[in-house]
């Protein structure tokens, strides 16, 4: 299994799988359990319906193998997208995002580190993390970090340099704050990071 491939599939199916179904699916890659990912993920897509393009099979096919249940997922043109509410978070970082942008300033290629509230209410914590070198580690640990802090089903967004954001990250972008950008990056000027952080 190719990891990078299986991430990718994973950040353009946010919105699309149940948060609880795709943070295990991304915390088992994350730890290296290529069989368990590239085994349950065609059951995922199948048992919740969801279509994937030709583009997201190719990814699919790098991620499960020979898994026969690739070819009997549900071929889409167009991924539908998906319209959730996004709010910005709160103006002062909670503790769990000072942690997350502890760990996220120390990972290689990153860029910055933004936080969004999910839903009517801002109930879902969302974090996103623009570039990142082995951007499923770094999803993993912080996916980690917020399961310490009390988020049941934590909703960590990595995307990895050159990947165009999907429709729900652009909307995820749009509506969050920047908590952290790294110094001498186009987002450091447009949006100020923490004092204290580099």
């Amino acid at each position: 299994m190719e990891p990078a491939a299986a991430h990718e599939l994973l950040v353009r199916l946010a919105g699309r799988l149940p948060d609880d179904v795709l943070w295990r699916l991304r915390d088992w890659l994350a730890a290296g359990a290529a069989a368990p990912v590239g085994a349950l993920l065609p059951r995922a897509l199948l048992r919740n319906r969801v279509g994937i393009t030709d583009a997201e099979r190719t990814l699919l096919a790098a991620t499960a193998g020979e898994n026969r249940l690739v070819d009997a997922v549900l071929p889409l043109h167009t991924p539908d997208a998906p319209h959730p509410a996004f709010a910005a978070g709160p103006e002062l970082p909670d503790l769990a995002v000072l942690g997350a942008l502890a760990v996220v300033a120390g990972h290689p290629g990153t860029q910055e580190l933004r936080h969004a509230r999910r839903g009517r209410h801002g109930e879902q914590r969302v974090l996103l993390v623009l570039g990142a070198e082995r951007a499923w580690e770094l999803t993993g640990t912080l996916q980690r970090l917020l399961r310490v802090h009390g988020d049941r089903t934590p909703c960590v967004e990595v995307l990895p340099d050159g990947l165009e954001p999907p429709a729900y990250h652009q909307a995820a972008i749009v509506g969050s704050r920047s908590v952290w950008a790294r110094p001498g990056t186009e987002t450091e000027s447009a949006t100020p990071a923490v004092s204290g952080t580099s």
